[in-house]
């Protein structure tokens, strides 16, 4: 049976404030499978990009990992017959290097931030190859120009036109379709999307949404696809986990998550999300604000906003349980969730 690609245990993260230890990331698990795009959702400081992050060990000064692990998995392929097993949260220095880009690339929020502005986009692509040592030995050229340009055609841009602009000579779209292609430069096995849409118009957004599943059918890359909005996740995404206050709450298949959710919070979510067929009075709002991860509530995290909370939400926190086979959920009352309907607020 296939490994997935990406195993996550116990993964904990903290940043350092003057007040204390900003819980991040909670003790959260979940796996990849080969192939497969999971979706991590949930409201802004819930540490869906803190997670990115840290697997690719790209966390600022402040934070650390505190626990978990983190293991990634390649087969063996044509060119290298050895399968590989690699504990991410260990790599350093060189083995840290060939980790990034040639195993697991990340596509940032910002396009324009992300390119250096004094580059051609031709000159990123001869950066990131040169650093890597990826067709860039004396009469390799060619074959990186080759490459890059297949790439660049592949996420619907004009290759010889985007070849030798420079960032601010391209939209926002263009842009974030350049950080795609270049993050597949090295044949990745797992790509991190952080918010790929994010600040782009409708007609944009979907023009990424098809690319991302048109290359993802071609090339056979597993992805990791960081969002807010619930609308993406469920068009490109397996599987969805929603994540609160730093830990995974729910997690399943993404018509399970969407049509039959169990936990109050993932139910308050897709209820706030108008829709074509719905009406005004459809719609609904989860009360109260997100928790200071400085000073957690006891027990369950999400109970001061719940309206099904009794005294056990309040005292302890549960772990995830099987409520339906491949359907996580940490509640202590998903038999319940239904009710909770009645009970958020109608905007």
């Amino acid at each position: 049976m296939a490994r997935p690609t990406l195993s996550v245990r116990d993964l904990s993260i903290a940043y350092r404030a003057r007040r204390g230890q900003v819980q991040a990331v909670r003790g959260i698990s979940f796996d990849i499978e080969r192939g497969e795009a999971l979706a991590l959702i949930g409201e802004s400081g819930s540490g869906k990009t803190t997670v990115g992050l840290g697997l690719m060990h790209l966390l600022p000064a402040t934070a650390r990992i505190v626990d978990g692990s983190a293991t990634y998995h390649r087969p063996a392929n044509g060119s290298d017959a050895t399968a590989r097993e690699i504990e991410v949260l260990g790599l350093k220095g060189d083995a840290l290097r060939r980790f990034r880009w040639g195993e697991c690339a990340m596509v940032f929020q910002s396009a324009l931030n992300a390119l250096n502005p004094v580059l051609r986009i031709s000159e990123h692509f001869a950066d990131t190859a040169r650093a890597h040592g990826y067709l860039s030995a004396s009469g390799q050229s060619n074959a990186l120009r080759e490459r890059s340009m297949d790439l660049l055609s592949r996420v619907r841009l004009d290759p010889e036109r985007v070849w030798r602009s420079f960032p601010h000579e391209l939209s926002g779209g263009m842009r974030q379709r350049v950080l795609i292609a270049l993050a597949l430069l090295l044949e990745p096995q797992l790509l991190i999307l952080d918010e790929p849409t994010t600040a782009l118009d409708i007609l944009t957004q979907r023009s990424i949404m098809d690319v991302l599943k048109e290359l993802r059918s071609q090339l056979g890359f597993s992805m990791l696809f960081i969002s807010h909005d619930l609308a993406l996740a469920a068009e490109l995404a397996d599987r969805v986990a929603t994540m609160y206050a730093g830990r995974i709450i729910e997690i399943g298949d993404v018509r399970t998550i969407f049509q039959n959710p169990y936990h109050p919070y993932t139910i308050g979510l897709i209820k706030a999300v108008p829709t074509l067929a719905g009406d005004k009075e459809d719609l609904t709002s989860v009360p109260g604000s997100p928790p200071d991860l400085i000073d957690l509530p006891t027990g369950c995290k999400f109970h001061p906003r719940c309206p099904l909370a009794d005294a056990r939400c309040r005292s302890d926190e549960m772990d995830q349980t099987e409520a339906a086979p491949g359907h996580q959920v940490a509640c202590w009352r998903w038999p319940d969730a239904r009710d909770v309907l009645k009970s958020f607020q109608v905007k």
